[in-house]
């Protein structure tokens, strides 16, 4: 006799770091994760594997989530498998530099990975979750769309970006039973600080350290049960005391 189907899960940019550990989170809850990514097959791969290989359910989705056609042909291909019932927008890029010196396509690129991904992914999965009267939708913004930082007047909007967008679906959704909420993590062990100067930066964590991407993972793990029903419109930083 075969067990409740598995609830499903959508990670955006789930290759590696944060995204990675979200996927492996989810589905060390049970849940069955789609692991999206843009281009790197291998790191990919290694994320499905470990999920695999610790009795969890987990397949893969490229395409990028800034590109419109690209994305809705993949979804309208992960929906001839059912709905989901979370999505996790944690998809983004940077490309920092000083704002007078910021060129056009680094402005684009940044946003569009957020706030076009956004876009693209959740809102053709957001009917069959209303249909289902149950669902999760975390983004995954940044200290900097709360306190700025110089070289990311990009980064700090389109995360600010994705805040409001999220605040204002959580008011739309609410009484479909499907809450929205956004993770502002600060500083963390990933490859996106790697050119980050620490010991300037670790002068303003009261904790004096970077966070771990499984340290935010839990945290989305939780807005992503049932635990956290009564929860929708917030933005919880999770930061060290930055914020």
């Amino acid at each position: 006799m075969s067990g409740p189907t598995p609830r499903r899960a959508l990670v955006t940019g789930a290759s590696r770091g944060i995204g990675a550990a979200i996927a492996e989170e989810l589905a060390g809850r049970g849940l069955a994760v789609v692991i999206n990514y843009r281009a790197d097959d291998a790191a990919a791969d290694a994320v499905r594997s470990r999920i695999v290989a610790a009795g969890g359910h987990a397949t893969l989705a490229r395409f990028d989530v800034a590109d419109a056609t690209t994305s809705a042909s993949a979804i309208d291909a992960l929906l001839a498998d059912g709905a989901f019932d979370v999505i996790v927008n944690n998809a983004g890029v940077v490309a920092d530099a000083p704002f007078p010196a910021m060129e056009r396509d680094a402005w684009d690129r940044v946003l569009r990975t957020t706030l076009d991904g956004f876009y693209n992914v959740t809102r053709p999965l957001v009917m069959p979750m209303v249909r289902k009267r149950w669902g999760r939708i975390i983004g995954i913004a940044s200290v900097s769309a709360l306190l700025g930082n110089r070289g990311q007047v990009n980064y700090a909007a389109a995360k600010a970006g994705l805040i409001g967008a999220s605040k204002s679906l959580a008011r739309e959704l609410a009484k479909r039973n499907i809450t929205v909420n956004v993770v502002a993590p600060g500083l963390v062990e990933t490859d996106m600080i790697a050119e980050v100067p620490l010991a300037e930066a670790l002068a303003l964590v009261p904790m004096k350290r970077v966070g771990r991407p499984e340290e935010i993972a839990k945290l989305v793990g939780f807005l992503a049960s049932d635990d956290a029903a009564y929860i929708t419109g917030q933005v919880i930083s999770i930061d060290g005391g930055m914020t």
